[in-house]
């Protein structure tokens, strides 16, 4: 359970990836946030239940010619 304040967002609110980092491996590419989300540095996610969030980077935006 989160003991910080204001409490962190669950692993299944919107805003998930505002919990904060409690391990980070970027050597590996992971990090693990409080709500037990695993955020790989692709922006994809493994959530506590098992489910899978597929990476999700912005689209890169070209400026016209």
């Amino acid at each position: 359970m989160c003991r910080h304040e204001p409490e962190c967002p669950s692993y299944d609110a919107v805003d998930r990836e505002a919990a904060r980092v409690i391990a980070d491996h970027h050597e590996q590419g992971w990090s693990l946030l409080c709500n037990g989300v695993v955020l790989f540095e692709d922006t994809g996610e493994l959530l506590p239940d098992g489910r899978i969030v597929a990476p999700h980077r912005p689209g890169v935006v070209r400026a016209a010619a």
